[in-house]
């Protein structure tokens, strides 16, 4: 489904990405783990190709797409939910939803009626300004903005940030549907807890670089888990610097 090869990025001069390769089968689910500032965000921006400055090799289903404006990338099927929500406070809960389904041909009334299955909540407020909804609802606004356009690679950054644990009991609910059907999931996630027995696969991204690739499971079993970040942020800064 994704194959990304040596993919660099950056906002300005310096890469934020240096040479990231990964993939995802079809209708796996992969997490993204490492500390703040390793590069998460900017490796989805790259995917969705809302950062400018990339290169390498980004395929999905065996298109290449590193090098095409993210209209083209949401019309490939690749949809992102981003960190923090970014609902339009103004408009209602629909509109924000219909936006999300511009690049989608055809009646949208079946992509409505999909996400309103997955979220009730949102069609008992189908009519409320997005700007008034809680933390919670507004994050389940940005799941379903981004299944209005019939993805078949969902990128979350952060789904859970900053929820009630309430909340990310019903959203994962709904993640865990998705997961089902067959969709792919690539998801960033700071809570271990969750990204491990949530997802498959993990990668760990350091400073830039990919540093792990492993079965959650197996990780998950880790006596060193805690210590693992600042273990392998060490490393990766002491290969850095050796590196000419």
């Amino acid at each position: 489904m994704l194959r990304i090869e040596r993919l660099t990025a950056s906002h300005g001069a310096a890469p934020v990405l240096d040479g990231v390769s990964l993939h995802l089968d079809k209708g796996e689910t992969v997490v993204l783990l490492g500390p703040n500032g390793a590069g998460k965000s900017t490796l989805m921006a790259a995917i969705t190709g809302t950062i400018a400055r990339r290169s390498g090799s980004i395929l999905v289903d065996g298109r290449e797409l590193v090098d095409e404006p993210s209209h083209a990338i949401v019309a490939a099927g690749v949809a992102l939910v981003p960190e923090g929500r970014l609902v339009f406070g103004p408009f209602s809960v629909e509109d924000n939803l219909r936006l999300g389904a511009i690049r989608l041909s055809g009646d949208p009334a079946e992509r409505f009626a999909y996400v309103y299955r997955l979220f009730p909540r949102l069609a008992e407020r189908r009519r409320q300004a997005a700007g008034t909804l809680s933390g919670g609802e507004q994050q389940m606004l940005a799941i379903g903005r981004a299944l209005m356009s019939a993805p078949r690679l969902l990128l979350l950054d952060e789904p859970f940030l900053g929820l009630a644990p309430m909340v990310v009991v019903e959203i994962r609910r709904a993640l865990e549907k998705l997961r089902e059907s067959g969709l792919t999931l690539l998801m960033v996630e700071q809570k271990l807890e969750i990204a491990l027995a949530f997802a498959s696969r993990a990668y760990v991204l350091i400073k830039g670089r990919l540093v792990l690739e492993e079965q959650t499971a197996a990780l998950a079993r880790r006596p060193d888990l805690s210590d693992l970040y600042f273990a392998l942020a060490t490393s990766s800064a002491a290969s850095a610097r050796s590196t000419p």
